[in-house]
């Protein structure tokens, strides 16, 4: 399930392109002697924000701007406060979309940014928390352990899935992947069960590693071959990034004041991130506002205990995330003041005029709309009741002249259909011209 790459729509694609960069990140560390998966999570992390630089930047533009736009939003927003009728939401709607265009920008312009970002940062997270499906020496640190645990304990049946007296499982990460394990196993494929036994023995704590030695103690030789190189891969300023934080502390001592720095480290770079975001002005009595405001204090909170519970690398990926757009976020601020925000705002008019112009010409050539050049306008039998008339050019309204001056010098035998036809057209023209010497 989880060392088996992601295939998920447009997140597998990525998290293996990420995988890909960051597997090279790690190689690279290891050639000069610093083979560490913590240190290839802040490269990582630092590359893919300054690849997402200018979405970010854009992003805060699009701030700046409904900041500035907000005011003439909200009083169009009173104008039609309490009145639902389609009359006047149509007008309300035109009339925000004419603001949106003043200022050059598109309503949903800032989530269309989330959107490209969203994706990316649900891969690196994949990649993160599932390392050794993507870093290879991560991985082969496993064995030779699990092809002897195999060898001993086929899909690890007996040890791995063990339970106590309780009916719970005797291992902290077995439950997580027993589903995937068991349908490893009777599907036959040993490959697949083996990197099950991998996300099992992944997600092993200092506990986890005892209890396994003393259940298969003829491993004991490869279960500290194994945990000695996990711990020079996961070390980190004397963190285990493998573990979690609530781990960490059972150890007791200086650790728990060492475990608490990831989450409360977590939460602080989250809140600062969010203060130096520009926050748009709104009414007191906005709810949205207020609700936004209230999930900006939240959202720190929760980065607190969720790092607090998943492994410390997760927690360092979210501190280095928040302080690399901390950094960012004051850099565009500074280039964001100096802007003219007048000159940014015609500027993204004469943009979006163009554009428009842009689209009216290929409406017009694909047809959608009639060119002024067109000739006399033509009330047809169809649409006479409704009073519409149809634009036809010269060489259309000669061409239709041609065709009916052919049809009346034309004579049918009594009983046949089309006497009958020509009757009914005779009989709608002359409908057709005591309409048109009303309506002159």
């Amino acid at each position: 399930m989880f060392l088996t790459k992601s295939t998920t729509f447009i997140i597998g694609p990525i998290a293996e392109l990420i995988g890909i960069i960051m597997n090279g990140i790690f190689v690279v560390l290891s050639k000069i002697g610093l083979p560490n998966v913590g240190l290839s999570i802040i490269f990582m992390t630092i590359l893919i924000y300054m690849l997402m630089l200018p979405l970010t930047i854009r992003q805060q533009k699009f701030s700046k701007l409904q900041r500035k736009m907000q005011p003439e939003l909200q009083k169009i927003q009173k104008k039609y406060q309490g009145r639902k009728d389609s009359a006047s939401v149509a007008a309300q709607q035109e009339e925000m979309k004419q603001v949106y265009d003043k200022y050059g920008v598109s309503a949903s312009g800032s989530c269309v940014q989330l959107l490209i970002q969203m994706p990316i940062l649900f891969a690196l997270y994949r990649v993160f928390y599932n390392v050794p499906a993507y870093l290879s020496s991560v991985k082969a640190a496993f064995y030779p352990l699990v092809d002897n645990l195999y060898q001993l304990d086929p899909g690890g049946t007996k040890i791995l899935l063990a339970q106590d007296s309780d009916g719970k499982y005797i291992f902290s990460s077995v439950s997580a992947f027993v589903k995937g394990l068991t349908g490893n196993i009777e599907g036959g494929n040993i490959d697949a069960v083996k990197n099950s036994i991998v996300d099992i023995l992944n997600k092993f704590q200092v506990a986890d590693w005892t209890t396994l030695t003393e259940k298969a103690p003829s491993l004991n030789s490869d279960i500290t071959t194994t945990t000695t190189k996990l711990l020079q891969y996961n070390n980190f300023l004397g963190l285990n990034i493998a573990e979690s934080p609530s781990n960490i502390m059972k150890q007791g001592g200086i650790m728990i004041v060492v475990a608490l720095i990831i989450p409360l480290l977590a939460a602080f770079t989250q809140w600062l991130n969010v203060k130096l975001m520009p926050q748009p002005e709104s009414d007191p009595n906005d709810q949205a506002a207020n609700t936004m405001k209230s999930m900006n204090i939240m959202m720190p909170a929760m980065s607190a205990v969720f790092c607090f519970s998943l492994p410390s690398g997760m927690g360092l990926y979210w501190i280095v995330g928040a302080i690399v757009r901390i950094v960012q976020q004051i850099f565009i601020n500074k280039h964001i003041d100096k802007m003219n925000i007048d000159e940014m705002i015609e500027k993204n008019s004469e943009k979006a005029k163009a554009k428009a112009e842009k689209r009216k010409e290929k409406s017009i050539s694909k047809g959608d709309y009639p060119a002024e050049s067109s000739g006399k306008t033509r009330r047809t039998t169809a649409n006479r009741d409704s009073r519409l008339v149809t634009k036809l050019t010269p060489a259309e309204e000669a061409r239709i002249d041609e065709m009916n001056q052919s049809r009346k010098q034309k004579k049918y035998r009594k009983e046949s259909l089309s006497y009958q036809a020509d009757m009914v057209r005779r009989f709608n023209e002359s409908g057709k011209e005591s309409s048109d010497s009303k309506d002159n």
